[in-house]
Order: structure tokens, then C-alpha cells, then sequence
């Protein structure tokens, strides 16, 4: 019995000491959410329709390059709806032989077949892949962008079936982040029509098949910026999907950044043929469908390296790279909610909720010490400790303080000594009844160990459930009051039973000061 009761008192010590270690100092240890450090609240929604579109363009571009290796000869590919196309021949006993190259592609299934002809469309586990898979990854692009940023402790979450939650505590150039994180970063490389004129385009209308985009020209002599119109066609002959690097350059003529562009490995196969396709043509460069450059094809591009150029500043030339080399978005996104919360008012969120613990705190401890004198004195002790066990948990676990979550630290203020009342209220009757001291306490706390219970079981499946389906400010109150439950069972039953033993052992107590 003795070696059990000295193991107790080293387990109770070993606790204490590891959260004091883990609580102090408060300010650097606990991570404090966006509400109380202030910061950046955004909800983006992801566009899915042209994270599907994307990737049914790039299976027509793939699927043409294998058939144009197999001689298989097309007359036209036109897009029929949002997830499928139709392929015309010129020879249609080639279709036999095409049949044998779509076995490579298991994601596409035959919907029409005709004698020249034949109508592909994505599967529907392909089509539900591809909108996962957008979601996933614009989090993970999200997050690598905002890492490179340099905000600490974001806070980046899928939330219902395309919206994306990011907060961003302590950010100080709101408007520099919501342009790098929102940024789509599509690059394109598409031709130029050089056969029709682009000012008749304008005119008359724009041929089937092309698009106008325009891009910016800067006269090097004023600086001066003028929009120019480019007569593109639509097909899309290479996106940035495939970019493995994106660095900063200086041009050596003009001293003008740009950014270097590396692909990987399919990446730089269809480089590659595009350019040695395309010789003495214009590829045009489009970000966001924006042209920035559209140089003409000297000569074919084996390795797999493109460049960039669009009179960038420094600042610009390096966002650019961030948002390429981290990745870009598989779909647009566009910001559903935008909301900032100052520094000052997290400083004044805090300094209230800190107010409010206090006055709490120490009414609660007066209380007990007057109603129940030297017994009120340890349950205020045991208070304190659940205090410090509390701060140490959260910066164990590294949970997030949110204003929520004070309110659920003041909560267990209160709930923290209601064991303590059900006990010494069981021990006064125990020694009302004639009971021994040390018999009085033995039955207080073991009959009033199956109410605490109770009502600590129930209270902590409730927070449980508030954490499961919550948002983030009724998650962190979820996380503090479950953590107080904890703590203040620990406190109340092993923390005072341990010193109410350590006090009738060592001392002929008489009677209690209860």
C-alpha cells in the first residue's frame, strides 16, 4: 500500500513539473488563434467544372500526339459537352488501329461510334477522381505557397465539397497574400494564328477554333504600358501542370528579371514536339490568360527548358515564381469570404478574456475558501493546477488558444471545483453520520467518484462531438473544455486524495476543517 502511494505522489509530481515545463512562458509556448494574434479569415471556392475541362484537354492533346506517332491520320477533334469529344478520320479503317492506342487510356470510354468517327468521354470515376483530386491539391498548393510566404502557423482545411478554408494569423500584407494565394497560375502555351488577321478578328469576328487574348506592351524608352491583342487558337499544347522548377533570372541585355522555367520529363516529351513541330511559328506564353511573351520557334527545344519574359519587377518576377515553383491550381478560385481581424483587437480579445479568467478565478477561490475552509483551501490548490495543466496540454499537443477556447478555460473554472463540492458535501455527511475521518473521506470520495463520472462522461462526448463536427472557434473551445474535464477529474479525485492521504498518515487528525 505504501509503495502504491508513493508511486502516486511521484506520478502527481512527474505531471506537475512536466506541465509547468511545457506552460512557461504562456506567450511563446501556447499558439494563439486568428481572433486573439489577428490576421487573415478566407474562404475560397474551387471552380471544378474547369478543373475538368483542364484535364480532358490535356487527355485530347496526349491522345492526338500518340495518334499522330501512329500515323493514324485525324481530320478534326471537337469538344462535345463538359467531359467529352469527338474524333473525325480521314481514313476510317484507321479506327481499328485506334482502338488499339485507347487501350493506353483506361480513364476514357467509347459513347458514339460511327463509320469515321468516334465520341470519348471521361468515366465517371475518372470525372469524381478529377474533382478530388482538384481539392487536394489545391490544398496542398495552397499550403505550399503560403509556406514560402513565410506565415507561421496557417491554419488551411477543406471545408464541405469545393470551399477551402485558410487563416493566416499574424499576417502583415493582406493584400500581397490574397494575390499569391488566390493566383490560378494556369500557364498555357498555345500558336498564334498567323493565317487570319488579327484586326479583322476584331472587326468581323473571331474564326473557329482561335480566341483573342491580349498582353502587355511596355515601350522601353517612356515605360509607358499599352494592351495588345493576340489571335490565338484554343488548343491548348502545354500547361504547367508538368513544371518541376520556376527560378528568377536577369536578363544580361535589358537587366529585366524573368523567370526560367524547367519541365519534367513528359513535360519537356511534349515541349519537345511542339516545338519541333511548330518551327519559324509564334508560341504564344499565357498565364491566367494573360499573353506575356510570344516569341517564334527558331529551333526544336530537346531539354525541356522555357523562359518567361513580361517586363517584371523584382517583387513580381519573384510571386510569380513562388506560385509556379509551388505548383498551380488545378481550377480557379475565387474568394467567397474575406475577413481581417487587427492585431489590436486580438490585444483587446485577450486582455478581456484574461480579466474575465481572473475575476473568475478568484471569486471561485474565495468562495471555497470560506465555505469550506482548510478542505476550500486544497480544492484551491487543485484549481491552480488545473490551470497549469491546462496550458501545459494545449502547448504539449500544440492546440490553438481561440477566444472560444478562453471561454472554455473560464468554463472549467467554475466546473473544475464542482467535484470537489460533491465530495466534501459527501464527506460531511459521512461524518455526520459518526464516521472516522479517514473512514468519512474513503466513502466521500468513493461514492461521489460515480457523479463525477457521470457528469464528466457526458460533458466530454458532448465537446467531442462539438470538435468532430465544428468550425474552427467552436473547435477550440472544444479542445479547452475537453482538456479541463480532463484535468480537473485528475485534480479533484487523484491530486486531493493523494494529499488527504499524505495529511491522515503522517498526522492524528481529529476532525476536518470542512
Amino acid at each position: 500500500m505504501t509503495d502504491w502511494r508513493n508511486l502516486r505522489v511521484l506520478v502527481i509530481a512527474l505531471l506537475i513539473t512536466l506541465a509547468a515545463w511545457y506552460s512557461y512562458p504562456p506567450s511563446k509556448k501556447i499558439r494563439l488563434g486568428l481572433d486573439l494574434k489577428g490576421g487573415m479569415h478566407l474562404v475560397l471556392g474551387v471552380d471544378l467544372k474547369k478543373a475538368l475541362d483542364a484535364s480532358l484537354e490535356k487527355e485530347i492533346t496526349l491522345l492526338k500526339g500518340d495518334l499522330e506517332e501512329n500515323k493514324v491520320d485525324l481530320d478534326t477533334i471537337e469538344r462535345v459537352g463538359l467531359s467529352s469529344f469527338k474524333l473525325k478520320l480521314i481514313i476510317p479503317e484507321d479506327l481499328e488501329k485506334m482502338g488499339k492506342i485507347l487501350r493506353q487510356y483506361p480513364e476514357l470510354e467509347t459513347k458514339e461510334k460511327g463509320r469515321d468517327y468516334l465520341v470519348l468521354a471521361l468515366k465517371a470515376s475518372e470525372i469524381k477522381r478529377i474533382k478530388e483530386n482538384a481539392i487536394n491539391q489545391t490544398l496542398e498548393v495552397i499550403r505550399n505557397r503560403i509556406d514560402q510566404f513565410g506565415v507561421a502557423e496557417p491554419t488551411i482545411a477543406r471545408v464541405g465539397s469545393d470551399r477551402v478554408l485558410v487563416q493566416l494569423p499574424g499576417i502583415k500584407d493582406p493584400k500581397r497574400a490574397i494575390k499569391i494565394i488566390g493566383k490560378t497560375a494556369r500557364l498555357e502555351f498555345k500558336l498564334l494564328d498567323e493565317g487570319h488577321s488579327v484586326q479583322e478578328a476584331l472587326k468581323k469576328g473571331v474564326p473557329p477554333g482561335d480566341e483573342i487574348l491580349y498582353g502587355k506592351l511596355v515601350d522601353r524608352a517612356t515605360g509607358q504600358a499599352s494592351r495588345v491583342p493576340y489571335l490565338l487558337k484554343k488548343r491548348v499544347l502545354l500547361t504547367g501542370d508538368h513544371i518541376t522548377d520556376a527560378r528568377v533570372r536577369i536578363d544580361p541585355m535589358y537587366n529585366e528579371p524573368y523567370v526560367a522555367l524547367t519541365f519534367d520529363k513528359v513535360g519537356a516529351k511534349i515541349f519537345a514536339r511542339v516545338t519541333r513541330e511548330n518551327v519559324k511559328k509564334r508560341l504564344a506564353i499565357i498565364l491566367d490568360k494573360v499573353v506575356y511573351s510570344a516569341p517564334v520557334i527558331q529551333e526544336p527545344i530537346p531539354n525541356g527548358r522555357a523562359q518567361i519574359t513580361g517586363h517584371f519587377t523584382s517583387q513580381e518576377a519573384h510571386d510569380l515564381a513562388i506560385v509556379l515553383r509551388a505548383g498551380a491550381l488545378p481550377a480557379p478560385v475565387r474568394i467567397l469570404e474575406n475577413r481581417t481581424v487587427g492585431p489590436s483587437l486580438g490585444r483587446d480579445s485577450i486582455n478581456k478574456g484574461i480579466k474575465a479568467a481572473i475575476v473568475g478565478l478568484f471569486l471561485v477561490l474565495l468562495f471555497m475558501a470560506v465555505y469550506y475552509r482548510l478542505s476550500g483551501v486544497l480544492a484551491d490548490v487543485a484549481l491552480l493546477l488545473n490551470m497549469v495543466l491546462i496550458t501545459g496540454a494545449l502547448s504539449a499537443f500544440g492546440a490553438t488558444l481561440t477566444l472560444p477556447g478562453i471561454a472554455g478555460i473560464i468554463l472549467t473554472i467554475g466546473m473544475s471545483v464542482d467535484a470537489n463540492v460533491l465530495i466534501f458535501e459527501r464527506i460531511r455527511e459521512e461524518s455526520r453520520l459518526g464516521r472516522t475521518v479517514r473512514a468519512a473521506v474513503d466513502a466521500g470520495f468513493s461514492r461521489a467518484f460515480i457523479t463525477i463520472l457521470d457528469a464528466n462522461v457526458t460533458t466530454i462526448i458532448a465537446a467531442l462531438v462539438l470538435f468532430q463536427f465544428g468550425t474552427g472557434p467552436i473547435k477550440g473551445f472544444a479542445v479547452t473544455l475537453s482538456i479541463g474535464i480532463a484535468a480537473s477529474m485528475f485534480t479533484a479525485i487523484v491530486f486531493c486524495k493523494a494529499v488527504y492521504d499524505l495529511v491522515l498518515n503522517r498526522f492524528k487528525v481529529k476532525s476536518l476543517s470542512i
